[in-house]
């Protein structure tokens, strides 16, 4: 008797569980959106002046509206303005840069528009900085720049990694959450692997001090536009590759270092909009070459925690516009990993690992459709400081294509002591994204890459 009402008791234990994760994805899309993006607020400084005075329109002529305006024209459901920093900016801040969100968000009401800045990294360089809208969203973006802006005070300096944790531990007492995305990370570098302003350790100690605030960092920097500056990283040896940061490309790199040792970190795509190049610029507008996609409903709130949970991919040039990876159990049994999530699979367990995306039916900013032609899946395991990866590319006389999509799989034995897997793909034939050089035209060399899937034991 007890053995026959067992089953029974178990469904109806599960049964709330599977109707809340139907509940948590209903009305769920993929949204792309830009999370770097300048405007006039990205002030000059006038330094003859005590303080210095700010020029407006400095590193950018845009109006926060002008940038909306173009944002949604190409596409993207959702933006965040962020102008940097410097010596007493955060009364620019809160006197100006704020005011015209508020009247781009009247302009543009169709576009989720978030407030927020490029934050002067102590210790570092850049980093996106999101503030969750509402009644205090002033107030904290204001604070946060004040108090913490590396390149704020008038005198004296802020560049310490104290400094960095302390804004860290601020930022993690916030409610809503705030999120960080460390901006264009290997821009500085000299070199493969010879980093400069940000480091692996440092990433990783930022992401432990506040692992729900530091989540992730652009994969794919912007910049993207003139040919003879492609990715504007600044170093000869240390260029992007195939638009992306060298701490994404490089299979068993520093971020399968990361994903390998657990840590829930994430890679986005932004424009870094200044001026654009049909204005003489190098860059293109949010959204005209470069996408995140989030998996979220159409809310300011679902957005943010879409990214803080890795819920998104990366794209250039509108490659492909939906994107679906996941890893179970071959046999069907147990849950589903997707992007984000951690799925348990018993050391050696074959599991199936399948990828779908689709190219969208319209021709890209460029006027083109662009033809995919590999797709790769990457598996990786520990130890952390040298990875085991495996990789595995498929073209079309692999995949199978229906319309649009395209789908493939791969059946491996589940990794002893847990891994990741990630995903990317290309309109080229490279292996790995080669260094781009001078000349390079960019819709002709476009990637994506996927945020990982975790399996644990």
């Amino acid at each position: 008797m007890h053995r026959l009402f067992l089953p029974a008791v178990l469904a109806l234990l599960s049964a709330p569980a599977a109707a809340s994760t139907a509940d948590s994805e209903q009305g769920r899309d993929w949204l792309p959106g830009d999370h770097h993006v300048h405007s006039e607020w990205s002030v000059d400084w006038d330094h003859g002046t005590t303080p210095p005075t700010p020029i407006r329109g400095g590193d950018s002529s845009y109006t926060r509206s002008h940038n909306a305006q173009r944002a949604q024209h190409f596409g993207l459901r959702w933006m965040v303005h962020t102008d940097h920093g410097g010596p007493g900016h955060s009364a620019v801040t809160r006197d100006h840069a704020y005011p015209a969100l508020i009247e781009a968000r009247r302009d543009v009401p169709g576009l989720i528009q978030f407030n927020g800045m490029e934050f002067d990294v102590p210790a570092g360089e850049h980093a996106t900085l999101i503030i969750a809208p509402g009644p205090l969203e002033r107030e904290q973006l204001v604070t946060l720049e004040r108090d913490y802006s590396r390149s704020e005070p008038l005198q004296g300096s802020r560049d310490t990694q104290q400094q960095m944790l302390d804004a860290l531990d601020h930022m993690r007492s916030l409610a809503p959450l705030p999120v960080l995305l460390i901006n264009h990370p290997s821009r500085t570098a000299t070199g493969a692997g010879q980093w400069g302003a940000v480091t692996p350790d440092e990433l990783n100690a930022w992401h432990a001090a506040a692992p729900q605030v530091l989540v992730g960092m652009e994969g794919a920097p912007g910049h993207q536009a003139t040919r003879s500056e492609r990715g504007l990283y600044r170093n000869a040896a240390a260029p992007t590759r195939g638009g992306f940061d060298q701490m994404t490309t490089e299979v068993g790199g520093v971020w399968d270092r990361m994903l390998a040792a657990g840590t829930r970190f994430w890679i986005t795509a932004s424009s870094d909009s200044h001026v654009n190049v049909r204005d003489g610029g190098s860059d293109f507008d949010p959204g005209e070459y470069s996408k995140t996609y989030v998996w979220a409903r159409p809310d300011a709130g679902d957005i943010l925690a879409g990214v803080r949970g890795g819920r998104m991919f990366a794209v250039t040039g509108d490659l492909i516009d939906r994107l679906e990876l996941t890893v179970q159990a071959v046999d069907g049994r147990g849950s589903v990993g997707r992007m984000g999530d951690a799925v348990p699979l018993a050391p050696g367990t074959p599991m199936r690992v399948q990828l779908r995306v689709r190219q969208p039916p319209a021709a890209n900013a460029a006027g083109q459709h662009p033809r995919l032609r590999q797709l790769q899946l990457i598996v990786g395991s520990g130890p952390a400081q040298a990875p085991q990866m495996q990789t595995r590319r498929f073209t079309a006389t692999d995949w199978k294509q229906d319309g649009a999509w395209y789908q493939v799989a791969w059946e491996l034995p589940a990794p002893a002591n847990g891994g990741f897997v990630r995903a990317r793909g290309s309109n080229t034939d490279e292996p790995t994204p080669l260094e781009d050089v001078k000349g390079e035209d960019p819709w002709q060399d476009l990637w994506f890459h996927s945020n990982p899937v975790f399996i644990t034991r």
